[in-house]
């Protein structure tokens, strides 16, 4: 059902009083399909109930949505809902800025969440700091129709596989087999957690904030090295080899047959391939002789920013609530490929009779592959500066694959550079409890 469609039928049944008890923000980072889907939420939610209103700002990227945010809280003008991506996670507990949703809304059954999904976000008490929102993970997409051109009938399951494919789709002609953006949480985060790889000690931060970086003495480092002579090999390409030097794009003009992507990426690829291409989508590969773990929650979830009045708090709590719905996450996954957050989705999905439409293909993967066995490495990443972090690693990689320096040498000035950042992040906040 759409968004709209939903919105009018709700506003029938619930009416609309003109009093307004408040009128709120919500700041949001996402574009495009969306931003979309967000802005049609917030009037959804406008529309069923005229008790509280709410305004849904988009500010064009998390990044910049952080410096804003920050700013704002600092001018006491910050929005009371904030939509943070996962990187940002440690920076908004110890920011003194948010209170923990799980304090707020007490009575929610917190424990439904995906636990993939709620192991980033809370304390060490399991209580809930934010609520997940638009939730990702990694998946495996190919063009089905140009792997069996090649003779591949079997989608790869393992990184073996996936070479032997890339080498049988070059010898048929294609340019390039599969393709990256090289990004952290591509193919280093998400890649360490399904592989029960710590990225960092103290259990990539949960434990302490004397956390220091560990994953360049890891199978993290080997795969970096194996792409980048795979490359040499003209079996792998980076988004910048490509024509279009856009991962998304270099897949869905039939270019590159293979790429990792979010689960958010899921809409995009399908409307691009319909009446072209057929579409396959399953769990990212590993090497063989690793078992499986759990895949990282990526997206972002909403924070209740200190600094507001007890009408706002209401107006900001009934919003949670209303996108908690398994009929709000339906619709919100169908129009945007994010996965469901709460196990009854699935459920829900299952007994709506759609449950093998391709509009839900990313549900029941998303959440299985954020389901698998979990390590106490595998729950997220803890650690402070971490949007910086991310930044230096992949200037140092970007340094290997132009050949400046080896893939290894990369992984260890990371980790120097790194390091140092934790180390300042802790002085910060020396003498200070992780929640």
């Amino acid at each position: 059902m759409k968004f709209s469609t939903l919105a009018a039928a709700a506003a029938l049944l619930a009416g609309i009083s003109p009093a307004q008890a408040a009128n709120i923000d919500f700041w949001y980072g996402n574009t495009g399909a969306v931003e979309t889907a967000i802005k049609a939420q917030c009037d959804a939610f406008n529309a069923v109930q005229g008790e509280h209103k709410i305004n849904c700002i988009g500010q064009g990227s998390y990044e910049i949505l952080m410096q804003k945010a920050i700013a704002g809280y600092r001018a006491k003008n910050a929005p009371i809902l904030l939509q943070v991506l996962d990187a940002g996670t440690l920076d908004l507990m110890l920011s003194g800025a948010v209170i923990p949703v799980q304090q707020l809304l007490p009575d929610v059954r917190w424990k439904s969440y995906i636990a993939g999904a709620r192991s980033y976000y809370e304390t060490s008490k399991g209580e809930l700091y934010a609520q997940p929102y638009n939730a990702s993970t990694l998946l495996f997409y190919t063009n089905k129709t140009e792997l069996e051109k090649a003779g591949i009938t079997k989608t790869p399951e393992t990184w073996e596989d996936l070479i032997e494919a890339a080498k049988k789709l070059k010898a048929a002609g294609s340019s390039c087999p599969f393709v990256t953006n090289a990004e952290p949480w591509i193919v280093f985060e998400q890649f360490s957690a399904r592989h029960g790889l710590a990225i960092a000690s103290k259990h990539n931060g949960y434990d302490g904030l004397d956390a220091e970086y560990v994953f360049n003495t890891t199978l993290a480092a080997k795969h970096m090295s194996n792409l980048a002579e795979w490359r040499k090999e003209g079996l792998v390409r980076l988004a910048a080899d490509t024509k279009s030097g856009n991962l998304n794009t270099a897949f869905t003009s039939g270019e590159c047959a293979m790429l990792e992507s979010s689960s958010g990426a899921y809409t995009t690829y399908t409307k691009a391939f319909e009446g072209k291409y057929e579409i396959t989508v399953g769990m990212t590969p590993m090497y063989k002789g690793h078992e499986r773990h759990n895949t990282f929650v990526g997206g972002a979830s909403i924070y209740i920013m200190k600094g507001h009045g007890k009408e706002e708090i209401e107006a900001a709590k009934a919003f949670l609530d209303f996108v908690r719905r398994p009929e709000q996450q339906m619709a919100f996954s169908a129009a945007t490929g994010y996965v469901p957050v709460t196990n009854d989705v699935l459920d829900a999905i299952n007994k709506s009779g759609e449950a093998n439409s391709p509009k839900y293909a990313t549900a029941a993967i998303g959440i299985a592959s954020m389901s698998e066995p979990a390590t106490p490495d595998t729950r997220g990443v803890r650690l402070g500066a971490y949007l910086q972090f991310r930044q230096i690693w992949t200037e140092e990689t970007q340094k290997a694959f132009a050949g400046q320096q080896t893939m290894q040498v990369a992984f260890d000035n990371a980790k120097k550079r790194g390091d140092e950042l934790l180390r300042r992040f802790q002085q910060t906040y020396k003498g200070v409890a992780l929640p």
